[in-house]
């Protein structure tokens, strides 16, 4: 194994996706990517010469192809790599339920920051701990394979709340409370030292486009 290795992530979360008002999880949506200048400030932003993955969900790669657009030829290179790990939780039938009435019917059933705890499976779907589980597996594979490069990976709000549970070591519930907004960077850098690893946390949530309208990653308002 290498010694003195820095492998950098840039965590991108897809644009906004128009769902109107329903719960989308897995369902593969289109995502909105009008707003120039979030991606003119993504495209400065973000590193050249990094590997590109996505997950399988057309909006992470409708918003990578608008960065990389954006970049004007800047970034060289294959398209991104689609990875099925860093798709979305499966929400099962959860998906296509309006999301104001179903948050009203399960008000004292359910994580303050999500539509479950981490450990209940919406029927027909997977827990967000299992989620945890698969993006874990496949950020160290990923990782293995470019080890010393930047990774940008254009994927999910609960894969990026995924990848900072295993970054911090915390249970996947408590990942929940992270804020990760629609184009927002969080960038995990894997130190390796010989024998010993660890993972740095630089940035969560950051908008490189400077300030604006916050709008929280609360389930009531966009998941």
């Amino acid at each position: 194994m290498p010694t003195n290795t820095e492998t950098r992530w840039w965590w991108v979360r897809h644009a906004p996706v128009p769902d109107g008002g329903r719960i989308y999880g897995q369902s593969d949506l289109d995502c909105d990517c009008g707003n120039v200048a979030v991606f003119n400030a993504l495209a400065k932003e973000l590193p050249h010469g990094a590997v590109w993955v996505t997950s399988n969900l057309a909006r992470t790669r409708q918003t990578a192809a608008a960065i990389k657009a954006a970049a004007e030829g800047r970034y060289d290179g294959p398209d991104p790599t689609p990875i099925t790990d860093f798709a979305e939780q499966h929400l099962g039938t959860w998906q296509g339920m309006n999301r104001v009435e179903f948050l009203a019917s399960r008000a004292d059933k359910r994580h303050p920051f999500w539509f479950g705890m981490a450990d209940e499976r919406p029927p027909g779907g997977e827990t967000f701990a299992e989620l945890a589980g698969r993006v874990a597996g496949a950020i160290e594979r990923v990782t293995e394979e470019h080890r010393g490069r930047d990774i940008v990976a254009v994927t999910h709000g609960g894969t990026i709340r995924a990848a900072l549970a295993l970054a911090l070591g915390v249970p996947p519930d408590a990942a929940l409370a992270f804020v990760i907004e629609n184009c927002s960077i969080t960038r995990l850098d894997k130190l390796d030292h010989g024998a010993t690893a660890h993972w740095r946390v630089a940035t969560v949530n950051h908008r490189p486009w400077g300030p604006g309208p916050h709008q929280p990653d609360h389930p009531a308002a966009r998941a």
